[in-house]
Parts: structure tokens; sequence; C-alpha cells
């Protein structure tokens, strides 16, 4: 008998998988399966996985903020009680840290995308922007994105966890 395994029960594993993607995550193949779970036939439930769909990424850089950007969501499953999928405040806070913490708004890449009105600020508003998109994609969240993002914004802009500082800083 091996006493010295750490391992308990309730730890969750983060898994990561590369494959094609056939059918899309929008907002009406979401919105059905939250219709499926209301009618009890269906019970959703996220798990820390992350699936990056090789048809989707454009380059190794892309696969690489996507990757951060999963892997921020499926920590935040792991280390919370979270529901993003019922609870819109959960889902803003997830959205926002991902978006924050992944490089995806860079002021390169936002110059490049022809987004940047100014040059101080441009990151938070690239975040919050990013986030909004992503919490009006769940038809529970769509109609008050804004506010659930603007609610969140400074308490999960501001947690980096996993990392000690936000990884952009030196």
């Amino acid at each position: 008998n091996n006493n010295n395994n750490n391992n308990s029960s309730t730890e969750e594993k983060i898994t990561a998988k590369k494959k094609p993607c056939h059918q899309s995550m929008d907002q009406d193949y979401l919105k059905a399966k939250l219709q499926a779970q209301k009618e009890g036939k269906v019970n959703l439930r996220l798990l820390p996985e992350i699936f990056l769909c090789q048809n989707h990424l454009v380059n190794e850089e892309h696969a690489h903020q996507s990757m951060v950007h999963e892997l921020v969501h499926a920590i935040d499953l792991c280390r919370t009680k979270m529901d993003p999928i019922n609870n819109c405040i959960h889902m803003a806070c997830t959205e926002i840290r991902a978006e924050n913490l992944s490089d995806e708004c860079t002021w390169l890449k936002e110059l490049g995308s022809g987004r940047i009105s100014k040059f101080r600020g441009h990151g938070t508003e690239c975040v919050k922007r990013r986030a909004i998109l992503s919490v009006k994609a769940n038809p529970n969240c769509k109609g008050k994105a804004s506010e659930y993002v603007d609610a969140a914004f400074e308490r999960c802009y501001k947690d980096t966890f996993p990392f000690d500082r936000h990884p952009n800083l030196k």
C-alpha cells in the first residue's frame, strides 16, 4: 500500500486535444444545448478540457495564444466552483482573465487590426471588448454582456493567477 500518493479524488486534471472541428460552438448550437438542459434532456457540465480546432488556428503564435487562453479557463474551472454557462458574472470573469493573460491584446496586434483609438489604455479596452463578445456568445448572458463584464472587470483584470504578475511585465 503506497500512502505517498498525493492525488486526491477531488483533483481535476486538464486534458488537451488537437482535432479538426466540424461543428462550431455558435450561438444556435449553445442555445439548443441550453434548451435541452432546461427540458431535462441533458446535464451540461464544463470539464477542464481544451480543444484547439486546428482548422481555426492561423499560425503557431495564434495556437500559443489560444492554448494560454483556454488554460486560463481550465484553471478557473479547477480552482473555483464557477458555472460560466449559467452565471454570467463567472463567465465574464474567466473571459476577462483569459483575454488579459493570453497576449491576445498586444499593442502590435491591435495596431495591425486598426483597433487602437488611443495609445494609453488600449490593452484594457481590448480585453473589455473581447470579453464582451465572448459573454454575448452565451444566450443566457447576451442581453447584458457589457454590464456583466463591467461588474467583474476591476477584480478579474487584476487576478493574474497562476502567474505572480502579468506575463508581459518584466
